[in-house]
């Protein structure tokens, strides 16, 4: 591998946008406690306050298995690379972003707390039921995810991809042949980039060559120093990747399959999983979904419906 080089300015944005979207902290190091815990971003109050208002729903909690409710906490594995879902606060070590507030919420209304542990994206699934009771992480749900875990439908986004302003190494918008992608390990990103790739050589074209990373923050930095041409994400972290790095990156062409993201939890869960289905429906009847996810900026992805293991490709 050759050393790298580009212009100080963007030397110098590649530098910002690491520290803006890693909260220039070791993120494998970090967790959050506590249903209402606070944070210090300028976004958290407001979803603070909010949550804070949330009072126990009595019928919801008895939906949840007497092993958590005895304890009063539910663990859960998250991977805090993934802003605005889920992320570092620049305090260096609380997660925060609207999965984290909507999991509080939750917690709220089943009248416990909520912890969050900091882990790569490939480790969580497995580690729910021996590590975590839940994971909540941006998954989307896929046939072959229900097969291993229940998922439950909370949210909703299609994938997306982003490019250096103006496109200059001419990224073409409907396909992945001949082209260095930047992506999450263990994505549905990921799997479409090798599945593409696939095509790619059977059609006599140039493979994908795919840059596979434990955090977005390294696919995304990795764009911008020109290490990749791509990355490959869900669309609500690239509109906000795009964002914080102030115009340094641009989005290329538009949002594809939409899909319903889930929470994770074990097949054997002892019915956590109808816990948090109702949970999250009584969210969004009574617009505290809505007012969470706008608060990120993010109340395009809403559903009207939550669902346990609903109908997916």
């Amino acid at each position: 591998m050759g050393t790298l080089t580009f212009p100080r300015t963007l030397a110098a944005v590649v530098v910002a946008a690491a520290m803006a979207l890693t909260g220039c902290t070791n993120a494998s190091d970090s967790s959050t406690t506590g249903a209402g815990s606070a944070s210090g971003s300028a976004s958290t109050p407001s979803s603070k306050a909010l949550i804070d208002s949330i009072q126990k729903d009595d019928a919801i909690a008895k939906l949840v298995p007497a092993s958590i409710a005895s304890k009063g906490t539910i663990t859960i594995g998250t991977d805090a690379s993934y802003a605005p879902a889920e992320f570092i606060d620049a305090d260096g070590k609380t997660i925060i972003g609207y999965d984290v507030d909507y999991a509080k919420a939750m917690g709220k209304l089943m009248g416990v707390n909520v912890t969050f542990t900091n882990a790569t994206f490939d480790t969580l699934i497995p580690a729910v039921g021996p590590k975590y009771d839940m994971s909540v992480a941006s998954f989307t749900i896929t046939s072959e995810r229900e097969k291993q875990v229940n998922l439950v439908s909370y949210f909703t986004a299609g994938m997306a991809k982003a490019v250096l302003k103006g496109n200059p190494k001419k990224v073409p918008a409907d396909s992945l042949c001949g082209v260095t992608v930047a992506l999450e390990t263990g994505t549905s990103e990921e799997a479409d980039a090798q599945k593409q790739s696939t095509a790619c050589k059977a059609s006599g074209k140039k493979e994908t060559n795919v840059l596979s990373y434990k955090a977005q923050t390294d696919a995304t930095t990795n764009v911008i120093g020109g290490k990749a041409d791509v990355t490959y994400a869900d669309s609500m972290i690239i509109a906000y990747a795009i964002e914080q790095t102030n115009g340094a990156l641009e989005q290329l062409g538009g949002i594809t399959d939409a899909e319903p993201f889930g929470v994770v939890t074990a097949k054997n869960d002892g019915g956590l999983s109808k816990a948090v289905q109702a949970a999250t429906q009584k969210l969004i009847d009574d617009g505290t979904m809505k007012k969470i996810l706008a608060t990120w900026g993010n109340e395009s992805g809403m559903i009207a419906k939550s669902e346990i293991n609903p109908a997916v490709k």
